[in-house]
C-alpha cells in the first residue's frame, strides 16, 4: 500500500463538511479533521448539519467549534431539515446546496457514503455528488445496527492522541446521545482499531473512507 502526502504543514486547504445530523461529520471524519489541523494544514472548513432540532442544534454547533480549534477560519451552518425525511425533502435539499456550491468551491468534501443504511445519510450522499460533480469527495463511515460497514479505498491514520481526542470530544458534547447503546468509547475506538489494522497504521488507528473518483495530474517536470 502506497501512501500519498496530502494536507502537509503549511497547505491551505479549503473543506467542505456536510452531515444530516449533529454528530455525523464528528464520527466519521473527525479524527481527520483534528489530525490535518494538528499537523499545520491550515484549513479553511465550511461545515455544514443539515438537520439539529432542540437542543442538539446547541450541541451541534459547540462540537463544531471544538474539533475546528486551530483551523485559519470556520464556518458553520445550521439547516433545519426534517429530522428521518430527506428523501422527501430532496428539492430543498439540492436547492440549498446549490446555493452552497455558489459559495464554497473545497479542495475536499467529506459526505456520508452511498451504501449507508440510513435513508437521510443516503440522500445527502446522492446529492453531494450530483451538485459537487468537479471535486474530490470522500464518503466516510457511522456505524449502528444496521451492520452497514463495507470494505473502503482511502485511509487516513491517526495517533493514540488524535483517537483520544476525538473520542473525548464526542463523549463531551452530544449528552443526548450517550445513552444509546452504541454511542460509546469501545465503538469509535474499535472501528478505528479494525482500519488501522487494514492500513497498517504506525499509531494502531485510522478513520476510513470511500472515494469513487479520483484524479491524479501529472507534473510537467519544468
Amino acid at each position: 500500500m502506497r501512501s500519498l502526502p496530502f494536507a502537509y504543514h503549511g497547505q491551505r486547504l479549503s473543506v467542505l463538511c456536510l452531515g444530516a445530523h449533529s454528530d455525523d461529520i464528528e464520527i466519521g471524519a473527525g479524527g481527520t479533521i483534528l489530525h490535518m489541523i494538528s499537523g499545520g494544514a491550515l484549513l479553511d472548513v465550511h461545515w455544514c448539519v443539515m438537520s439539529s432540532p432542540g437542543d442538539r442544534a446547541m450541541e451541534a454547533r459547540a462540537s463544531a467549534d471544538a474539533f475546528l480549534a486551530g483551523a485559519s477560519s470556520t464556518h458553520v451552518e445550521i439547516a433545519q431539515f426534517e429530522d428521518s425525511y430527506f428523501p422527501s425533502q430532496t428539492r430543498e435539499l439540492k436547492t440549498w446546496l446549490n446555493a452552497l456550491r455558489d459559495r464554497v468551491s473545497p479542495d475536499i468534501i467529506f459526505t456520508h457514503a452511498r451504501h449507508d443504511a440510513h435513508q437521510d445519510h443516503r440522500a445527502i450522499n446522492q446529492l453531494t455528488t450530483n451538485v459537487f460533480r468537479d471535486h474530490l469527495v470522500l464518503e466516510y463511515e457511522i456505524p449502528k445496527w444496521d451492520g452497514d460497514l463495507t470494505e473502503r479505498n482511502v485511509y487516513v491514520p491517526l495517533t493514540e492522541e488524535i483517537m483520544q481526542r476525538k473520542t473525548e470530544l464526542l463523549l463531551k458534547h452530544f449528552g443526548t446521545q450517550r445513552s444509546k447503546d452504541w454511542f460509546d468509547a469501545d465503538t469509535f475506538r474499535g472501528l478505528a482499531r479494525l482500519r488501522g489494522i487494514e492500513c497498517r497504521a504506525p499509531g494502531r488507528f485510522a478513520e476510513a473512507f470511500t472515494a469513487r473518483k479520483l484524479v491524479i495530474s501529472m507534473g510537467t517536470g519544468q
